[in-house]
């Protein structure tokens, strides 16, 4: 047998690094002052990954208060070591002393170690910011904490709904109305319903005196109006409207979209005209860079002389549905389904099937399947995309730029549409994407939900808030419905003038019946000003 290997003698430095590893994963804060204190009395060189588990472990323990004067007190010290030996910090650094610094109350110092950054060329995070907001916040220092969100849209950091709660918080106990009015769109804008703290805050600002005093008795409803069309419905922006004492109430919403305290019905939220728009170039800019440019130009052609198609169908997503069996293919009878389902539901209006080019010569070469795909070819609502391009643009872009629905199972989790990174992507998917599924054979579409869970504010100046509750879905959900008095008299004509959005938006795309220009995939066909009756 040959001589056992002898272990190799540990540095102090690696000695160190093991046993500080051990104690950040326990959370034992004290043991890692021992450890050191005891490098720094045999000088053992220290960097930057080992400052900052130092500083992490104190910056987690001042929520202990058994522990939170020794975290702070060594917290500090470790931080002013690293910087004498100058030894550079990154961002997880800033973020644990700006931590510390704000538990000890000091708002102040926390935000200047924010904007310090920029000398180090280290970028902030949401987390780095945080604690310079929260302290602020907390300690009703309401311009202190407008100042960090403005640095934050600076240098891009985005609020979430704990940022914009406490601010919203912050404004409303110190009585800045405006300010109030500001976050709850911003609130609108950042999440789909709010969860239960945050609802209490909306829940004590209207409830508070101060409310009532916020307003216009006199505002000018036309210029209300068109906002809200503007807007894609669900909301106007136009200020708070009325005066007067608030009442605020948990209810739910009926199936007709109405709401169980007030009697006012929601809305199904769309994306505004010029929002859709932007979207629509958006797509078409990326689909340039990744598809031989000509081909999606040449579509780009084709879909303007041929803008009269009320939903837009995902062929392959549909022919494939389920097949994951042995005997598995691309299911024409599934397609053709949806096909004359929705023809038949549009008072006999074809919708515009997208299939790739290899699936179409498949579908041709199969003598079962060939006489079909002719007579779609024939009527004119096949497209076929070509080889080597990917399908996904295509649909995606037809059912954006002409505003309609969209038949698709697909989740659109993909990198391509991730690459449009639009905070609005997943209103638009709830608006225009309808889903379906298979049951034994019969063809069923998912209808389009009556109105959207999210906070809407009503042409007469009332809210309703969607709280988030795991446990249950629409209808069951509860609502935070807050009315004036003064305001019941103005909502019964809200519903007319939201839900004409969709109308507004599609108006320009209305082309006479009259018109027989045909291109490779055939003729049009009369478009009707909305698609929403195809899932009534």
């Amino acid at each position: 047998m040959g001589t056992p290997k002898r272990k190799k003698k540990q540095t102090p430095e690696t000695q160190f690094h093991s046993s500080l590893t051990f104690c950040s994963k326990n959370k034992d804060l004290s043991s890692a002052i021992s450890l050191y204190e005891s490098a720094v009395s045999q000088n053992t060189r220290l960097n930057q990954h080992h400052f900052n588990t130092l500083l992490y472990l104190c910056s987690n323990s001042v929520t202990d208060p058994s522990l939170k004067q020794l975290a702070l007190e060594y917290g500090f010290r470790v931080f002013d070591h690293m910087s004498l030996i100058e030894v550079l910090p990154n961002e997880a650094t800033i973020t644990a002393v700006a931590r510390l610094a704000a538990a000890k109350g000091d708002g102040d110092y926390a935000f200047e170690l924010v904007k310090g950054m920029e000398k180090y060329s280290v970028l902030p995070r949401l987390r780095t910011c945080d604690p310079a907001l929260f302290c602020f916040c907390e300690k009703l220092e309401a311009d202190k904490a407008y100042e960090v969100e403005e640095y934050m849209n600076k240098v891009g950091v985005s609020v979430e709904e704990p940022e914009i709660a406490a601010l919203l918080k912050v404004s409303a106990e110190t009585g800045r109305g405006e300010r109030v009015y500001d976050y709850l769109h911003k609130l609108r804008n950042a999440v789909r319903c709010v969860n239960a703290l945050t609802a209490k805050i909306i829940e004590d600002w209207y409830r508070d005196g101060r409310a009532s005093e916020v307003g216009e008795v006199n505002c000018d409803s036309g210029r209300v109006k068109e906002a809200v069309l503007r807007n894609g419905g669900g909301w106007h922006g136009q200020g708070w409207v009325g005066k007067g004492d608030w009442a605020v109430q948990r209810a739910n919403v009926d199936s007709d979209s109405r709401c169980c305290s007030c009697g006012e019905h929601l809305v199904c939220v769309d994306i505004d005209c010029a929002e859709t728009d932007r979207f629509a170039q958006s797509v078409a800019a990326l689909a340039m860079e990744r598809e031989v440019k000509s081909n999606f130009s040449e579509f780009q052609d084709w879909l303007d002389k041929h803008a009269d198609y009320e939903a837009i169908v995902d062929g392959a997503n549909i022919g494939l549905y389920q097949q994951n069996f042995a005997e598995g293919g691309f299911s024409l009878p599934q397609l053709d389904a949806v096909v004359k389902e929705l023809y038949n539901r549009s008072g006999e209006k074809w919708p515009l099937v997208v299939l790739h080019n290899r699936r179409f010569r498949s579908l041709v070469e199969n003598p079962s399947h060939r006489k079909v795909v002719e007579e779609w070819m024939d009527k004119g609502f096949l497209y076929t995309t070509p080889s080597g391009s990917n399908d996904d643009w295509y649909w995606l872009y037809a059912a954006v730029k002409l505003k309609c629905l969209l038949i698709t199972n697909d989740e659109m989790r993909d990198h391509i549409f991730e690459l449009l990174g639009s905070s609005f992507f997943l209103k638009w998917k709830e608006r225009h994407q309808v889903r379906y599924t298979f049951v034994k054979g019969n063809l069923k579409l998912q209808t389009q939900p009556p109105y959207s869970s999210v906070i809407q504010e009503s042409e007469s100046g009332s809210w309703h808030v969607p709280v988030a509750d795991d446990s249950c879905e629409e209808p069951a959900r509860t609502w935070l419905c807050i009315t004036r008095s003064s305001a019941s008299k103005a909502s019964s004509g809200a519903l007319l003038s939201q839900n004409a959005f969709l109308n507004s938006c599609t108006s320009e795309l209305v082309t006479s019946h009259n018109d027989k220009t045909t291109t490779k995939t055939g003729k049009r066909k009369e478009r009707s000003p909305s698609p929403s009756h195809l899932m009534t």
